[in-house]
């Protein structure tokens, strides 16, 4: 469900993306999630999978925005960096499950970038801007 002071913002005549929206406009209460690993509330990997760390970083996401009693569809804009593009691909479709699963089937504005993470084990990251309408 997405919120009437949410807009996605499709050009006319440009295609519609596939799995994220090129722009959202929105209006309300700002929330800033950080970039979130695969790792449990005990910040332990229990898996080197990427697709279980994409579910694990994914519901992080989702639990920080329960803090601010935000939910997924409030998503506005999520960046994801990813430390190696084959396995991103190579999982894409399982990614889409394990995403539709805790998001739903709202696809905010996104950005995917391969780089090298942090935390040694993270395949993955996860950052997202939610707003919550006043």
């Amino acid at each position: 469900m997405v919120t009437r002071a949410m807009q996605i913002l499709q050009p006319e005549g440009c295609a519609r993306p596939r799995g994220y929206s090129n722009g959202i406009a929105a209006e309300g209460r700002v929330i800033f999630v950080a970039g979130q690993v695969g790792w449990n509330a005990a910040c332990e990997f229990e898996s080197d999978d990427f697709v279980d760390q994409t579910h694990q970083a994914l519901s992080n996401v989702v639990a920080v925005l329960a803090e601010a009693g935000a939910t997924p569809d409030q998503i506005t804009r999520m960046t994801w960096y990813v430390a190696d593009k084959q396995r991103y691909v190579a999982a894409a479709h399982e990614v889409g499950t394990v995403y539709r699963e805790i998001v739903g089937a709202h696809y905010p504005a996104m950005t995917l970038i391969v780089a090298g993470l942090l935390e040694d084990r993270a395949l993955v990251e996860i950052e997202a801007t939610a707003v919550i309408a006043d």
